[in-house]
């Protein structure tokens, strides 16, 4: 396989789990929101969670698309860290339904220091379990491409 092959999969890779992120995005959230008592749902947090639901799509879908549509050396980023901002929609979601914050470890308490809810994925499976094949799968073709241009760079 040369390297315009390699760059091919890692597309291919990247659409895949673009793909799988959306339903699995929405999916996070549904959860989310279960677990709000029924006695806590109105009108005004029925339109939080609407808002809610925009917001992964432009906050966390959208940017996650961009990058996973960008060449591997223009990346700043990973799928991951993208996704970790869907705590931030559950935040608010559960902010507005009067949820009181949970216990968290120091570390938590640390890395992520507005997610009083320890609603941020550590990784593609805490999104939902469908994210982690494609998840894998992408990440082992940006190492398999990363090294490759690596290599190629330096034999010139």
């Amino acid at each position: 396989m040369d390297s315009s092959d390699d760059d091919a999969a890692l597309r291919r890779y990247g659409l895949q789990l673009a793909e799988a992120a959306g339903p699995a995005c929405h999916r996070w959230l549904d959860r989310v929101v279960a677990v709000i008592p029924d006695d806590r749902r109105t009108p005004d947090l029925d339109a939080v969670v609407e808002t809610a639901r925009r917001r992964v799509d432009d906050d966390v879908l959208e940017p996650l698309g961009v990058l996973l549509a960008a060449d591997l050396d223009e990346q700043r980023t990973n799928p991951l860290a993208i996704l970790r901002g869907l705590a931030r929609i559950g935040t608010t979601v559960l902010d507005a339904a009067g949820a009181l914050p949970v216990a968290r470890d120091r570390d938590a308490e640390r890395l992520h220091p507005d997610d009083h809810f320890d609603l941020t994925p550590g990784s593609f499976a805490d999104v939902d379990p469908a994210l982690h094949e494609p998840g894998m799968t992408w990440g082992a073709a940006k190492a398999h491409v990363h090294l490759a241009r690596r290599r190629t760079e330096g034999r010139r």
